[in-house]
């Protein structure tokens, strides 16, 4: 069975978080090609099952991606990827944080806290109504506990059977 934990943020919590170290920049992917994209989802999401964006097709993914609506953010660290952060502000008022980690080499240098605020300011920049995310038992051990120190609140949790 596998637990899915829905967290939402209502208000802006503004809070500082420096960057853990130096060197460290997030770059917008603007229409990040297919490849680039894969990449990014597989190093990131491999350890934890991911594999929503897995089942798209090539062409389904490449519409999402040039949608100007969505946004990939991606944690340098000394010009390399340690992570990113997908915005969906596809509906009004709403935006989803639909992708979100660090690859493995990166975990535990707190850079997923600096990448998270990163991510909150941005969202909230928007000025949405409400900021929402899910994660499940699945993900890392600390994606939850990070989430509820950043302000997020969850709003529904339910189980399911693990999908092969």
């Amino acid at each position: 069975m596998v637990k899915t934990t829905y967290l939402q943020m209502l208000a802006y919590l503004r809070r500082a978080v420096p960057p853990s170290r130096e060197g460290l920049t997030v770059v917008h992917a603007k229409r990040p090609t297919v490849a680039y994209y894969r990449f990014l989802y597989d190093a990131v999401g491999r350890d934890y099952d991911w594999t929503s964006r897995k089942k798209l097709s090539d062409a389904e993914l490449a519409a999402l991606l040039n949608d100007p609506r969505l946004e990939v953010h991606v944690l340098m660290a000394d010009g390399v990827p340690a992570g990113f952060a997908e915005l969906d502000r596809r509906i009004e008022g709403e935006i989803e944080l639909v992708q979100f980690g660090l690859m493995p080499e990166f975990i535990g240098q707190g850079l997923g806290r600096f990448l998270l605020q990163w991510t909150i300011d941005r969202a909230w920049s928007y000025g949405p109504r409400r900021f929402w995310l899910h994660t499940c038992t699945n993900d890392h051990p600390a994606a939850l506990p990070n989430y509820l120190k950043a302000g997020f609140a969850i709003y529904k949790e339910e189980m399911k059977e693990n999908q092969p």
